[in-house]
């Protein structure tokens, strides 16, 4: 063998030892994401992913210009996770109105009822298939684990951030938290900041996991809200 073929040969090595290093790494942020998603997210299919980034990146890593692989590797790692989910979505307009149908309806049996609506309960509700209720709350289920401006931004609503400051952007939303009572900015910082699960975060504060669902979804919509009206 060649020495330019035995360079290659070590150099794949070191690459592939670099990429099996961080691998638990990969796993426990698969299991993470996953503890935060619908049963029907599968949490083999999010590590498959998740690895398959990890050994592109090992691959192209220059440690002359990161000297921590991990803090190069691990946003591109949970960023090709997110593009994944972001995949499944094949919502349409009609659904992405449903959804919200949905969290009203919700919204209002809570009120009346100080507990969350089953799928069944919600069909009855609406006058719509269950199987429609099924799916369209498994996908906004999803987009609680996105980023903001992808909650913000919909397919109707395309461009609307790009047309916001940055600053402008983030006053909005303090000043949307700060109209929160502390234990709702709590559930927030929980939610965002430390990435607890709903279930987590209920034995913290001690209210439902739905009653959290939805203090997380009524701060996204008053936060689109207030933007909307930038």
């Amino acid at each position: 063998m060649s020495g330019a073929n035995v360079y290659s040969q070590e150099l794949k090595h070191r690459e592939d030892q670099l990429a099996l290093q961080y691998l638990p790494a990969v796993k426990a942020m698969s299991f993470r994401l996953k503890e935060r998603l619908p049963s029907s997210i599968d949490y083999m299919d999010l590590c498959a992913i998740g690895t398959e980034e990890l050994v592109k990146l090992a691959r192209r890593y220059d440690e002359a210009q990161n000297d921590s692989f991990w803090g190069y590797a691990k946003t591109r790692v949970y960023g090709a996770m997110l593009d994944y989910l972001r995949s499944l979505d094949t919502v349409s307009r009609s659904s992405r109105r449903l959804i919200k149908e949905i969290d009203s309806a919700i919204e209002i049996y809570m009120a009346e009822h100080d507990d969350e609506p089953s799928d069944d309960e919600l069909a009855v509700i609406l006058g719509i298939e269950v199987e429609k209720i099924h799916d369209a709350r498994i996908a906004s289920d999803i987009y609680t684990v996105m980023p903001l401006d992808d909650q913000l931004g919909t397919p109707e609503e395309s461009g609307m951030l790009e047309r916001i400051e940055h600053e402008d952007l983030v006053e909005a939303i303090q000043k949307v938290l700060m109209s929160f009572e502390e234990r709702e900015q709590i559930i927030i910082q929980l939610y965002y900041f430390e990435e607890l699960t709903l279930k987590e975060i209920s034995e913290i504060v001690n209210i439902t996991e739905s009653r959290i669902s939805q203090i997380h979804k009524s701060v996204i919509r008053r936060i689109k809200d207030a933007v909307g009206g930038q």
